[in-house]
């Protein structure tokens, strides 16, 4: 049976689709990368090698303007004021860009379990900023330099587990992530010369597999 899905969400849900199809993306570059990997191994040019991607995920801040007045950060504040949290904004702007550097004394708090609760007032803030827009704007909300941290625990856990599956030969399933962290371990692995990634499920449960190729 056909789910009809009300106006008022209807863009939420093609935004969700978006990033299913960056993460779809992400899994296609790794299964190309694999087919090349598989030609160089039959010339015999195939190395076992650490396969740390080159250049990292997070989001170039460099060209970003600096302002005062935001709806973002109104909706922020509001919020965190009804959590009762003491928090400071700092909010960055380009095209079709927001980001949110978060300070203050309950940066624990807002951050969350592994980044739940950041990821949540995130999505909730690209709600807000969107409302009105003709064009997606995405929002970033980062606290303590969390993004980074996490993003390089992830490339770490990537390899590890790489190499887990290499000495086992046994698939390993990750825990559910959202898509941007799904990307980092596609990309981490994308030219491992012996396993590969793929997703499965659906979000919020969407996780990655690590497999032998």
């Amino acid at each position: 049976m056909e789910i009809e899905v009300p106006d008022e969400i209807r863009e939420d849900y093609d935004r969700f689709e978006q990033e299913e199809l960056e993460d779809a993306r992400a899994s296609e570059s790794a299964r190309a990368a694999e087919r090349k990997n598989r030609k160089d191994r039959k010339r015999g040019k195939s190395r076992r090698r650490q396969s740390r991607p080159q250049v990292s995920l997070m989001f170039d801040l460099s060209d970003l303007e600096p302002v005062e007045e935001h709806p973002v950060k109104d909706f922020l504040q509001e919020v965190t004021k009804e959590m009762g949290l003491d928090l400071d904004f700092q909010v960055k702007v380009g095209k079709n860009f927001v980001h949110v550097d978060i300070s203050g004394k309950d940066t624990g708090t807002i951050i969350g379990k592994r980044g739940q609760t950041l990821d949540s007032i995130q999505y909730l803030a690209g709600l807000v900023v969107n409302k009105d827009s003709e064009e997606y704007i995405r929002v970033v909300l980062d606290a303590e330099n969390y993004r980074a941290k996490r993003e390089q625990t992830l490339i770490d856990l990537a390899n590890r587990l790489a190499g887990k599956v290499e000495r086992t030969e046994r698939s390993i399933t990750l825990e559910p992530m959202n898509p941007y962290e799904r990307k980092v371990i596609h990309a981490t692995l994308q030219n491992h010369p012996r396993v590969k990634t793929r997703s499965e499920g659906k979000d919020p449960y969407r996780r990655v597999i690590i497999e032998l190729k």
